[in-house]
């Protein structure tokens, strides 16, 4: 009997599920079951999900409401914000260049999706989400719309199962930068930001 035949997709997908750890089969596990948890791909998961990697979520009612805690966030610091819709709908869109990249202590981006499961933010890179932003900035800010979380990777790829015929790249950004190369100790900040804010938007159509 002939063995299955590998591509090199399969092989992706085999990498980042194990990177992404455990927490993506036991999504897988339960979904099985036929019995969806209480948080399964919702917000109160994947808010978990980030807390537990030294992240933080802030759910709010609408648009009104994610411009306040952004301000909030912000307190002065100088920012650099991407020219997303929903981040424009803030009032945060400012011009883009590498320099100012370099310079702001905040970057301000949306996210094509969240993973509850692991925390994910999904960027299908596109030039007014650039990687920069959300990369050189000690901190990011994410705004999403709540109905961009999903459950899980699998759920990704099911609905976007050719990324690259969308776009040049797919990132998978999974928490603050931290690396534990340094003496084996945990070190946040080495290979981007340091601390990631998302803020949920229930109702991004509300006043």
């Amino acid at each position: 009997m002939e063995g299955a035949v590998v591509t090199a997709r399969d092989t992706m997908m085999a990498n980042i599920k194990q990177a992404l750890g455990p927490a993506a089969e036991a999504s897988r596990e339960q979904a099985g079951t036929g019995v969806p948890a209480r948080t399964r791909g919702s917000a109160p998961q994947f808010s978990e999900s980030l807390a537990a990697l030294g992240g933080q979520v802030f759910e709010v009612a609408n648009i009104a409401e994610a411009r306040e805690r952004v301000d909030q966030v912000i307190a002065g610091r100088s920012f650099i914000a991407s020219a997303a819709p929903i981040v424009k709908a803030c009032g945060f869109a400012t011009e883009f260049s590498r320099e100012a990249c370099a310079r702001a202590e905040i970057g301000i981006t949306s996210a094509d999706f969240a993973l509850a499961d692991t925390g994910t933010l999904a960027f299908l890179s596109q030039a007014r989400e650039s990687r920069l932003i959300s990369l050189l900035p000690p901190c990011h800010i994410a705004v999403i719309d709540r109905d961009k979380i999903l459950d899980s990777l699998d759920e990704l790829f099911a609905r976007v199962p050719y990324p690259a015929a969308q776009s040049s790249s797919l990132v998978l950004i999974t928490g603050p930068s931290r690396t534990g190369d340094i003496e084996m100790r945990l070190v946040r900040g080495v290979h981007g930001p340091g601390e990631i804010i998302v803020i949920v938007v229930n109702n991004v159509t509300a006043s």
